[in-house]
């Protein structure tokens, strides 16, 4: 008995590049755009997101720069002030906002909350920080932190921006392949009546 071979079709890689009778100027431009979605995914995601992560640092630079540290002291027993806000998982660290006087970069008295130690009492002193003015802000985020959100906000808008070239590309190439079908059925139709006639003949 003779063995049957099932020929799989050899793929041929990087044919739109190439000269043969069965290319369209349609597969051309497709491969054109291919190249440059790639490219310019590349590129934009990679500058957008330098950009971004250098505002990002600055602003960060910025914050620490116009921060600054003050003593403060508790004018009430930690006991008797409200508690932190329970973290996403539940848990509290178990401080208090208890309230506080200290001075302002002018001299002035200012009074706040300021977190503080469960056992802290009346008298106590922590440390708050300020801007300019002498009002609390936040404490600015430093070393490891401050480099985990600049190197996160740059991963996110680089990402963010080669999604949407490739969204677009993807988008152009669908319209290119819809008008070849387009085109097919239409050749299609003038050759159909002819190729119909030898076949019955």
């Amino acid at each position: 008995m003779g063995r049957t071979c099932s020929a799989r079709p050899r793929r041929v890689w990087l044919w739109r590049w190439r000269s043969n009778p069965l290319r369209r100027r349609s597969d051309v431009i497709e491969a054109w755009l291919l190249l440059a979605t790639l490219v310019l995914t590349l590129f934009a995601g990679a500058v957008t997101g330098l950009v971004v992560a250098g505002t990002v640092d600055r602003s960060l630079a910025e914050r620490r720069a116009a921060s600054r540290t003050a003593p403060a002291v508790l004018v009430e027993d930690a006991a008797d002030a409200l508690p932190s806000p329970v973290t996403e998982d539940g848990s509290g660290d178990g401080r208090a906002w208890v309230k506080a006087r200290w001075r302002a970069p002018d001299g002035t008295s200012r009074t706040g909350r300021a977190e503080a130690d469960p056992g802290d009492k009346a008298g106590s002193v922590v440390i708050v920080w300020t801007d300019g003015a002498g009002r609390l802000v936040s404490e600015p985020p430093g070393g490891a932190d401050a480099r985990f959100q600049t190197v996160m906000a740059g991963l996110t808008v680089a990402a963010a921006t080669g999604g949407m070239v490739v969204l677009g590309g993807w988008l152009v190439r669908f319209r290119i392949r819809q008008r070849r079908s387009e085109e097919w059925e239409a050749e299609w139709r003038q050759v159909e009546p002819s190729w119909r006639r030898r076949m019955s003949g």
